[in-house]
């Protein structure tokens, strides 16, 4: 109902101000018009006043008529107003408006002719009514329509250059709302894919342990009894665990701004991640030569890698043997690498994103690091990448 109803409401805007523009140029004309037929009461070119009673407004209203279309044939309609006046001092002011309107086009050599041929039809005016005037006057009979149409036409360019403003700030508005709206989405896009990213590292690893020793618990009635309770126990921890992970996430991007953020993990929380692993059932053998103390960024992407490589491991290659070597010091590099060997047991299949190294891969690029990952001999499989150490970044959050 809105979409119809705007439309009807511009054309109808558009309609009343054409007809009160015209109005207004009908009231400039009308004292011209009284003055011209004070002058012939006076005694002055009696023989004239049909015509100043009957064809001068006939071809005043014939030109406000004109008028409508001037957008259209602005040219045509100025030029013949102007010419038309000559025989109407009541059309006066409808020559005027077409002086104004053809002005805002801004093009010199058309409103120039116009205007030319608008002095030259007030100047020869006079003629048509018998009007005495002195023979020195005649300058003047030049210099007020001379005065008059460049009244008009500076008023039309003025016009025109607010017309043309006008535009191009709309069109900036336009363009700043499309820009606006672009990294609106940009960001939700950018916003998605983190909150996808953290929710994988966190719940992907723990949820694959948890699976992993669930399977084992399927496919091992022989175990004893005590090794079922400590697997039950295990996949109970696990997703107590993976329970207050995610409560952890969503706390975060819940977080009013100046909320402190819960810490975030770091090379020290390595250790902690492989032993939950072994403690799973994983056998992981942790070597680190790492002197000193990454950057935070730097820190976290390596315990990302770490936890994705664990975490495929449990995946893809159950019973497998996996080893982890952390390698770096300040003003070289921070090396991680995640070695499994080939599985010992059918893998469970457990539902998988498809997306975590695709994400990892963002991770370590936006550290300015490089990432690697590619099947080994003996059907095994390697993740390992390279972070950024520069000197300066030790301890630097």
């Amino acid at each position: 109902m809105k979409s119809e109803l705007a439309p009807r409401l511009a054309s109808w805007r558009q309609a009343w101000q054409q007809i009160w523009r015209l109005a207004a140029a009908a009231a400039v004309g009308l004292p011209i018009w009284l003055a011209v037929g004070v002058v012939l009461h006076r005694g002055h070119g009696t023989e004239t006043g049909i015509w100043f009673f009957v064809a001068d407004p006939l071809v005043a209203l014939t030109c406000l008529t004109l008028l409508w279309w001037r957008r259209r044939f602005p040219l045509t309609v100025a030029m013949t107003v102007a010419v038309a006046s000559t025989v109407s001092a009541l059309a006066t002011g409808a020559a005027l408006l077409a002086l104004v309107s053809l002005a805002t086009r801004r093009r010199p050599v058309e409103t120039g002719a116009v205007a030319l041929a608008y002095v030259v039809a007030s100047w020869a005016a006079p003629g048509i009514y018998d009007t005495s005037s002195s023979p020195d006057s005649w300058w003047i009979r030049l210099a007020i329509p001379a005065l008059t149409a460049g009244i008009a036409v500076a008023a039309g360019a003025a016009i025109g250059a607010r017309r043309v403003e006008v535009r191009s700030l709309r069109e900036r508005a336009l363009s700043a709302e499309r820009e606006q709206a672009a990294r609106a989405a940009q960001a939700r896009a950018t916003e998605r894919n983190r909150i996808a990213r953290e929710m994988h590292d966190v719940l992907a690893h723990r949820i694959s342990l948890v699976a992993m020793q669930a399977s084992v618990l399927d496919h091992r009635p022989d175990l004893a009894a005590e090794e079922s309770r400590m697997l039950v126990r295990g996949v109970a921890d696990g997703s107590h665990q993976a329970l207050e992970e995610l409560r952890d996430v969503l706390g975060v991007l819940r977080a009013a701004p100046d909320r402190p953020e819960a810490p975030q993990p770091s090379l020290d929380g390595i250790p902690e991640l492989a032993a939950d692993a072994r403690a799973s059932g994983l056998d992981v053998t942790l070597s680190t030569t790492v002197t000193g103390t990454p950057s935070e960024t730097a820190g976290r992407t390596c315990y990302r890698i770490v936890q994705e490589g664990l975490t495929n491991a449990a995946k893809h290659a159950p019973g497998a043997r996996v080893r982890v070597t952390l390698n770096g010091e300040a003003g070289r590099t921070l090396d991680v690498s995640v070695v499994n060997s080939a599985a010992t047991a059918a893998p469970t299949r457990p539902p998988a994103s498809g997306f975590g190294l695709l994400g990892l891969g963002e991770r370590v690029t936006l550290a300015g690091g490089e990432l690697t990952h590619h099947p080994t001999p003996g059907d095994g499989y390697r993740l390992a990448a390279q972070l950024p150490w520069p000197r300066d970044a030790e301890k630097r959050t």
